[in-house]
């Protein structure tokens, strides 16, 4: 069937993606697998390359254009190539909505021209060691000075990616304590700078997959934020988070997509080479039956995907919308790419394949972004279940 959700534009644009991966990232992606980490400077190529600035409107030196669409070739291109930008994710993904929709006008001037050229990384701050995924729970403080000018924050949050390199971390506190009637309310977000005192960056999380991205821990101990940093209004950030789940949680459906379709690509190419019994593995039945069927899940995870990113362009992606097509994409992938490894049979558990890695790698899906078990309530409740 043919594909409509991509337009001469995307596909210029992903020429120019591949070249680059296949010029920059791919020589030298077995030493940053190695490293656990990408070199800061490489977050300076991508914002060269327009990465990052796509969406950022033009008056802040991006190109001004609202869609995600770019962000999802960017995705198809680095799984395809069995490779990743590292930590670099949360800039676009995540930051850039909560930026755009709830900085002031003095803000975005200080912060938007830097996101667009890599020159200023950002980071989400949700999760806090012991929450998961309950973030009414959070227990991470910010209390306004006397004298009105400044937050003391303090507290831990784990599990962040692009911890490492941040500049600017988007960090959700409590500045009220929860009512009783509603848990959520008090939480605010400050977009804090990694450079204040007090400021720490814990361990690198050592992780069964995703090894490029730098995951930390970050711990706050009186950190000083100007007022001027707090994102939105005191005690809405509950509101402001849910309203972006749509789109975390879309965008880590199309990732596993992604990596899904890369399996099955690396594993025709494997099967296709690889000789068994003095035949090609491709000629027998079991190998010709297994790749069929990921072939006809894929197609159902691309038509679920696709519809999901023309609905969000189109502003009309729902809370359950995201939530089912995230759901079923990390389930569907996380079959597709257990059946390609064991296509490639005790050389798929060797990590310098790349179905190795997209293994460990796509098993997360099912966990961050809320997990699955969460998206099945949020699912059932649309039902009126």
């Amino acid at each position: 069937m043919r594909r409509t959700v991509f337009h001469a534009d995307h596909e210029e644009f992903r020429k120019t993606v591949r070249a680059f991966v296949e010029a920059e990232v791919v020589p030298v992606y077995d030493t940053w697998y190695k490293d656990g980490i990408v070199p800061r400077d490489f977050y300076l190529k991508l914002g060269e390359l327009g990465v990052f600035g796509i969406e950022v409107p033009e008056e802040y030196g991006g190109a001004g254009i609202a869609s995600y669409k770019f962000q999802a070739v960017v995705t198809e291109e680095t799984a395809r190539a069995g490779v990743s930008f590292g930590g670099s994710g949360p800039q676009v993904a995540l930051c850039l909505p909560y930026l755009k929709a709830l900085a002031t006008e003095e803000q975005k001037r200080r912060w938007l021209p830097g996101l667009a050229t890599g020159g200023i990384m950002f980071a989400l701050a949700m999760t806090e060691p012991g929450t998961g995924s309950d973030l009414a729970g959070m227990r991470t403080t910010a209390k306004l000075s006397e004298d009105g000018t400044h937050y003391v924050l303090n507290g831990a949050k784990t599990f962040i990616t692009g911890g490492v390199h941040a500049d600017r971390v988007i960090v959700c506190v409590r500045t009220a304590p929860p009512r009783e009637d509603d848990r959520r309310y008090g939480i605010s977000l400050l977009v804090v700078d990694t450079r204040s005192a007090g400021y720490t960056v814990g361990r690198k999380l050592d992780k069964l997959g995703l090894k490029v991205e730098d995951t930390a821990e970050l711990a706050f101990a009186d950190v000083r934020v100007p007022r001027e940093d707090l994102l939105g209004e005191e005690n809405m950030g509950f509101r402001y988070l849910a309203q972006n789940l749509p789109r975390e949680r879309m965008g880590i459906a199309f990732g596993a997509y992604a990596q899904a379709k890369a399996a099955i690509r690396f594993t025709r190419q494997y099967v296709l080479e690889r000789h068994v019994f003095g035949k090609p593995l491709a000629t027998f039945q079991n190998t010709k039956f297994e790749l069929a069927a990921c072939k006809a899940e894929i197609d159902a995870a691309e038509a679920v995907v696709d519809r999901a990113l023309d609905a969000y362009d189109a502003g009309e992606l729902s809370a359950t919308d995201a939530a089912s097509a995230k759901l079923f994409c990390t389930e569907a992938a996380d079959r597709i790419i257990d059946r390609c490894l064991q296509l490639h049979g005790g050389y798929g558990y060797i990590n310098e394949y790349p179905i190795s890695r997209l293994y460990a790698d796509s098993r997360v899906n099912r966990i961050f972004g809320g997990t699955n078990e969460v998206m099945k309530i949020i699912i059932a409740r649309e039902m009126g279940l």
